[in-house]
């Protein structure tokens, strides 16, 4: 077993359990991000609000997946989202300040993850700082600094008020694609993870058999699944490896990482514990029952760590 992350985090943010094999997110750290935002233009704070998964911006080698406060080193936005790793060189956050319709204007530090292992496109996050004047809920983003906000999508601002966890233990599971058809698996690790701890698993899905999807409505209904659309096919060529086949493939792996590292920000204030598995990857603990004893003993052993790593170990078939 292995941990990381000393000092990284506030008080109320999770802690990650994830698998040694997996890459670290951009959870762990908080690069440097722009100045102070200039004030280019009054406006109405109008435009199309979205509320897709995925959004593609007009140079369409740029896609947003979500915007989140991060307050953790300063005042900012960390926009997560996709991009061509030479290609998109420049970005803006175009914030509307309210009720005086002030348009900041911030150059996003373009954060691309040395995980892209060759494919062209990987996930990144912007980094924008916000106004020092006003707490936007919306955020724009454009490839110019200038322009009409009210002709650019909109981005709600998540994580902007943090509330209370609603949940001990989520379980962030990467992409299902390629038409999952695996029923009994996911039931085994689904009552696994009910056993061990999880009140919420997240899945991120692009497309699953018609059987899946009776399964997945049952634990919806039952309040354990959460699902996020992911339709990633409809915006990139994607690839079912994890390495870059030269075959013209844009991403691989359906975008797991960027997945992955959304859901992390989308249960940062949620959940108490955020584990980052596959579907068929479980964290058993060896000495104890359960996750949640597990992780009071780990925790009184490593007071100050943020990051559990747990070597895996594969069984074949």
């Amino acid at each position: 077993m292995f941990f990381c992350g000393r000092n990284l985090y506030l008080p109320a943010a999770a802690c990650i359990l994830t698998f040694i094999s997996m890459v670290m997110l951009s959870y762990l750290s908080t690069p440097r991000h722009s100045a102070i935002p200039k004030i280019i233009q009054g406006s109405n704070c109008r435009g199309r609000t979205v509320n897709s998964t995925i959004t593609a911006l007009e140079d369409n080698r740029t896609f947003i997946v979500a915007p989140y406060f991060d307050n953790r080193e300063s005042k900012i936005t960390r926009v997560i989202g996709i991009v061509h790793h030479e290609e998109v060189t420049a970005l803006y956050c175009w914030f509307c300040c309210q009720p005086d319709g002030e348009v900041h204007v911030s150059r996003a530090d373009i954060d691309v993850h040395s995980d892209r292992f060759d494919f062209p496109y990987g996930a990144a996050d912007l980094l924008c700082a916000e106004p020092p004047t006003c707490d936007p809920s919306y955020v724009s983003i454009h490839s110019f600094p200038n322009g009409n906000i009210e002709q650019l999508p909109r981005f709600e601002i998540k994580n902007r008020k943090p509330e209370p966890f609603s949940a001990d233990f989520t379980v962030c599971i990467s992409t299902m694609f390629g038409n999952y058809n695996n029923v009994l698996q996911f039931i085994q690790s689904m009552e696994m993870y009910k056993i061990l701890g999880a009140q919420r698993v997240v899945i991120y899905k692009n497309s699953c058999s018609p059987l899946m999807e009776s399964v997945l409505a049952f634990y919806i209904a039952e309040g354990t699944v959460e699902v996020i659309p992911w339709p990633i096919t409809s915006h990139l060529k994607v690839s079912p490896h994890w390495r870059f086949p030269k075959d013209g493939t844009h991403i691989g792996y359906y975008g797991q990482i960027t997945a992955l590292n959304d859901c992390v920000y989308r249960n940062m204030y949620r959940s108490r514990f955020v584990l980052l598995n596959d579907i068929d990857e479980i964290i058993l603990p060896a000495k104890h029952p359960d996750w949640k004893t597990m992780m009071r003993s780990l925790q009184e052993q490593n007071p100050e760590t943020g990051v559990f790593l747990f070597e895996n170990h594969i069984f074949p078939n």
